[in-house]
C-alpha cells in the first residue's frame, strides 16, 4: 500500500494535469456510475490527507473550494489502487517528480503514449478515466472511489490524525495532537503508529524505520513516552516523508551510515522504489535501517535485526538500539534527518 508520500505526490501530479481545466471523466469498468455526474466539470484541485486522495469538481474555474456546489471525489488506493497517466510531453510532469512518471503506488514506471494518447482504448478494470486537455489519468483497483459532498469530505477528514505533509498541520498543531493521541493510549507505539487516527500517513516502512531513529522498542505503551520523546518523532517523520514526497523515495538512513552492511532481505517480488534504476538515487539497500533486514546485523552495533508480527503486519526491529524509553535518545538528536531530508535536492 502506498505510504503517504506518494499520495501527495500523486496530488501534485493530478493538479498540475488538470487543475482549471475542464475534464471528461468514464468508469470503463462500470463500478464508479457517479463519472457520469461529474462528467465536463472542471477539475480545481487535488489533495492528499494521509493516504486519502480528493478531487474538487465544479461547474466552473471560479467557484471557491467551500462552495456547496463543489463535489468531491474521494480515493483511497489499498493495497493494489495505482493510476497511470499518458499524454503530450511534459504532460503531469514536474522537477518533484522527474521524467515524466505512469504509476503512482510503490513505485512509478516510464510514462508512455505520447501523441496517440487520445486513442489509447482503457482497459476494462480502469474505475475512472479523466482526461484533459492535453492528457488523461486512469485509476484502477482502489479501495475507495466515490463522491462525497463538503461534510462528506469533513467527514472523512475528522476520523484522521495530523499529516506530517499538510500545511495545516504544520507546526505545533500537528505535533501536539500527534503527542496528546500517543500518550492517552495503552497501545504499543508500534501499533499507534499504524493506526491513521493517530497519524496519516505512515505506513510499515515509516513505522519501522521512525522507531529505529527514536531508538525506541515497537512495544511501549504510548502512556509510558515522555513528550520530548514524541515531540522528537514528529519532527523526524515530518523530514523524512518530506524527503519522499520531493523525490517518490523512503530514505531513512543518515550519508555515513548508507555503506555498512547495505543489504535488504528481499521481498519475492522485491522492494522496490520509484527510480530504482537512476544511478543517481540512494540504491534501497543504503536506504533502510531495519525495513527487511530481519535476521541481518544492525547498521550500527551489530546485532541481529529481528521481526514480529503486529496487529497484522510485521514490525522490524534491532534489540540492543531499541529500548524502553520515556526520553529522547541522545544519538537521535545528534542525528537528525533535517539537514539531508530537507536540504537542496542532489541525489
Amino acid at each position: 500500500m502506498p505510504e503517504g508520500h506518494t499520495v501527495h505526490r500523486l496530488a501534485a501530479a493530478l493538479g498540475r494535469a488538470f487543475a482549471g481545466h475542464r475534464v471528461r471523466t468514464s468508469s470503463p469498468q462500470g463500478r464508479f456510475l457517479e463519472a457520469a455526474d461529474i462528467d465536463g466539470m472542471v477539475l480545481l484541485a487535488a489533495e492528499a490527507a494521509g493516504k486519502h486522495l480528493f478531487l474538487a469538481f465544479a461547474p466552473s474555474a471560479d467557484v471557491e473550494l467551500d462552495a456547496p456546489v463543489v463535489r468531491w471525489v474521494h480515493v483511497h488506493l489499498g493495497l493494489y489502487g495505482s493510476w497511470t497517466f499518458a499524454g503530450e510531453p511534459g504532460f503531469a510532469d514536474a522537477h518533484a517528480i522527474g521524467a515524466p512518471r505512469v504509476r503512482m503506488g510503490e513505485r512509478e514506471d516510464a510514462l508512455t503514449g505520447g501523441e496517440n494518447w487520445r486513442q489509447l482504448v482503457p482497459r476494462e478494470t480502469v474505475r475512472l478515466r479523466i482526461m484533459g486537455p492535453t492528457g488523461l489519468a486512469d485509476l484502477t483497483g482502489p479501495t475507495a472511489c466515490e463522491v462525497l459532498d463538503a461534510a462528506g469530505r469533513a467527514a472523512v477528514l475528522a476520523r484522521l490524525g495530523p499529516d506530517p505533509l499538510r500545511a495545516d498541520h504544520a507546526g505545533d498543531a500537528g505535533r501536539t495532537r500527534f503527542t496528546a493521541a500517543v500518550r492517552r493510549s495503552r497501545s504499543p507505539i508500534g501499533t499507534l503508529l499504524m493506526n491513521q487516527k493517530i497519524v496519516a500517513g505512515i505506513g510499515n516502512i515509516y513505522r519501522a524505520e521512525l522507531l529505529f531513529r527514536a531508538r525506541l522498542d515497537p512495544f511501549v505503551p504510548g502512556t509510558e513516552l515522555g513528550p520530548g520523546l514524541l515531540q522528537d518523532m514528529w519532527e523526524d517523520l515530518v523530514a523524512l516523508m518530506t524527503y519522499g514526497a520531493r523525490t517518490g523515495r523512503i530514505v531513512t538512513t543518515q550519508v555515513e551510515h548508507r555503506e555498512i552492511e547495505a543489504r535488504i532481505i528481499e521481498r519475492s517480488r522485491g522492494t522496490r522504489q520509484n527510480g530504482d534504476e537512476d544511478p543517481g538515487v540512494v540504491p534501497r539497500e543504503q536506504s533502510f535501517y531495519v525495513y527487511h533486514r530481519q535476521t541481518l546485523p544492525c547498521r550500527l552495533c551489530g546485532t541481529i535485526i529481528r521481526s514480529a508480527d503486529m496487529t497484522g503486519r510485521t514490525v522490524f526491529w534491532c534489540p540492543r538500539c531499541q529500548t524502553r524509553r520515556t526520553r529522547p535518545a541522545r544519538w537521535t538528536r545528534e542525528h537528525p534527518a533535517a539537514p539531508w531530508a530537507l536540504a537542496a535536492p542532489e541525489r
